[in-house]
């Protein structure tokens, strides 16, 4: 098992606020994705996407992100094909009104054991009520272990064409990190939406499927709203 890496260095045509920042790179990335035909046909159909991506680096204090500057953004696949054309057409993209991807550094990471998951972006899960999982509107924690555990392996099925039988939930331990639900704001027909999420530290069980859904969570993102920047994560503790 592999997952593939896009750094990309972008320049700022106009200052962007921390909350709108998502949205605009998820737009970026989209419209990018479109003028392919193969990546089209991926993000028009329902169903997973197979990547992820985290926000602008580094944040600025006042939440701003300001014109005439560089960051930084990272988009992760398990697809190679999709991480390969997205280096070409991210940099292609001239036309946004908001910001010019200039530079794109590719790396590729073999699965390793991981000790720690991180949530560095809000991770979103929906419950059967089509509520946004929180600790104060729902708080079943085996509810939300059990949901992550499953988008997991439904996205390594997707992926890799093959069904996991797994023993026990992937997470042995998770631990919430904010007091309050964190958000990812969109626009859609002109209004705002959010999506409600939390960041988490999750220790993986060290069997052989929990580290599988571990690592697919590193390349395709954790939960739900990958596309829109949720659930992207780091790891601590390979080896």
């Amino acid at each position: 098992m592999k997952y593939f890496e896009l750094t990309c260095t972008a320049y700022l045509k106009k200052s962007i606020d921390f909350k709108e920042s998502f949205e605009k790179l998820a737009k970026y990335i989209s419209f990018s994705m479109a003028q392919n035909d193969n990546l089209k046909a991926l993000h028009e159909k329902s169903g997973f996407k197979n990547y992820c991506f985290g926000g602008l680096l580094p944040v600025e204090a006042q939440k701003i992100y300001r014109q005439g500057s560089h960051y930084r953004f990272t988009v992760r696949s398990l697809d190679e094909n999709l991480i390969d054309i997205l280096a070409d057409e991210l940099r292609k993209n001239i036309n946004n009104p908001d910001l010019q991807v200039l530079e794109t550094v590719k790396k590729s990471y073999r699965q390793r054991f991981i000790q720690e998951l991180y949530t560095v972006t809000p991770t979103i899960i929906t419950t059967e009520n089509n509520l946004f999982w929180t600790m104060e509107k729902d708080g079943d924690i085996l509810r939300l272990q059990r949901q992550l555990h499953d988008n997991l392996e439904k996205k390594y099925q997707n992926f890799y064409g093959e069904k996991l039988e797994p023993l026990q939930n992937f997470i042995q331990l998770i631990e919430i990190k904010n007091r309050k639900p964190q958000t990812i704001q969109i626009t859609k027909e002109g209004k705002p939406i959010r999506f409600f999420g939390n960041k988490f530290k999750i220790i993986p069980h060290e069997d052989e499927i929990s580290q599988k859904l571990a690592f697919v969570a590193m390349g395709a993102g954790l939960g739900e709203k990958n596309s829109f920047g949720g659930g992207f994560v780091i790891s601590r503790g390979i080896r």
